[in-house]
């Protein structure tokens, strides 16, 4: 059996860029996305000795806005990762759409060319606050996308929305989540607004974006763990919730540090100890002529074991004591043993079954935790 590897392809082309987007993005003409393409294509060539002989996993397309390039680039990249390597048996291969880009021409295409988990930008169903986000589509427009998926037989969805945005109210944010769940998604992920240095939000005035206090916003983080959770979505990640046997495969080789390579401006890749990511310039990454790296990292054994931790510790399921062990040839205990007693104590983290995983009230500080085993 090959060894299993996962690819991250990023496609950095937006309509326009949204008002907290702080992501490698932006609006490019189609000379610039063929000519990035063409290149992308030639670094999956480059690393080609590297994963002939390894079993494609997981593909997933982000961005960006993967669905505002025309659907022939999708299938171009990966008639060209199928041809090296070969997709395993079920291959989850997802795309990034947002619901203003999508049409059914561009639907019956992906399904062509194997796309089978759509995951949609929707962030909230009202339209004030989709407009204060800038986003360029409408409730409506994503109605009509969603539909369009399930008429042509998609049955791996998810829905990102996102909570703490400009005018959220305690009943807004109640309103966008019991209207996607009664559409019935496999995959609701649920993010906080985080006002990135960069981006149109960052350099505005708090009160002039009208975001929710912090009293009204514990109000929305309670209720979106209770109306996911009287919906059947069990929370499997800090921010992602599913139905069974629907978590994000993709994402989970992040959180358990599988092998990972990336491919685009930007995109990160991991190879056991071996961490590096691309140029994060769209216009110096198409001029290279070789590779053109921005990190370049081979990790000690401590750095591992402590993204090990960090990254796991993001899943409900937490870590198996059993699996540290066999990954690192030391127990988790004798690494750790300080930190984890501690938070114990304080009710924040409990071991249980060969599981060291936070507790309800640990997930709420798990940032406060997982600084410690940096």
């Amino acid at each position: 059996m090959k060894n299993e590897i996962s690819v991250y392809v990023h496609l950095p082309f937006c309509v326009k860029k949204c008002r907290y987007c702080d992501f490698l993005s932006g609006v490019f003409d189609d000379d610039l996305v063929a000519s990035y393409i063409e290149r992308l294509l030639g670094e999956i060539g480059f690393y080609e000795k590297l994963i002939f002989d390894r079993e494609i996993k997981t593909v997933y397309f982000g961005g960006g806005t993967p669905s505002a390039i025309p659907p022939s680039f999708i299938n171009t990249i990966i008639k060209k990762l199928n041809g090296i390597s070969g997709f395993g048996n079920g291959c989850e291969i997802s795309i990034e759409m947002n619901p203003g880009t999508v049409n059914e021409e561009k639907v019956k295409a992906y399904l062509e060319c194997g796309i089978n988990r759509f995951s949609i930008g929707l962030q909230s169903v009202n339209d004030n606050e989709l407009a204060a986000l800038g986003r360029i589509h409408s409730y409506d427009d994503f109605l009509y996308a969603y539909d369009l998926l399930r008429k042509n037989g998609v049955s791996n969805i998810n829905v990102d929305l996102m909570t703490g945005i400009p005018h959220e109210t305690v009943s807004s944010a109640v309103r966008s989540l019991e209207s996607v769940c009664r559409l019935d998604p496999e995959h609701i992920s649920v993010y906080t607004l985080i006002l990135e240095e960069g981006t149109v939000f960052y350099g505005m005035e708090r009160k002039d974006l009208d975001l929710p206090d912090e009293d009204t916003g514990f109000m929305i983080y309670e209720e979106t763990h209770r109306i996911l959770k009287d919906h059947g979505f069990e929370r499997y990640e800090i921010s992602n919730f599913a139905k069974k046997g629907y978590e994000c495969r993709h994402n989970i080789v992040y959180w358990e540090l599988g092998d990972y390579i990336g491919f685009g401006a930007g995109a990160a890749s991991r190879l056991g100890m071996h961490r590096f990511s691309n140029i994060h310039d769209v216009k110096g990454y198409i001029s290279s002529d070789g590779l053109r790296l921005e990190e370049d990292l081979q990790l000690n054994e401590t750095e591992c074991m402590s993204e090990y931790l960090i990254m796991g510790l993001r899943m409900i399921r937490g870590i198996s004591m059993r699996s540290f062990k066999k990954r690192f040839g030391r127990e988790l205990k004798d690494v750790y043993g300080d930190i984890i007693a501690k938070y114990e104590k304080e009710g924040l983290l409990s071991i249980s079954d060969d599981r060291l995983k936070f507790t309800p009230r640990g997930l709420d500080l798990s940032n406060i935790v997982l600084k410690e085993f940096v």
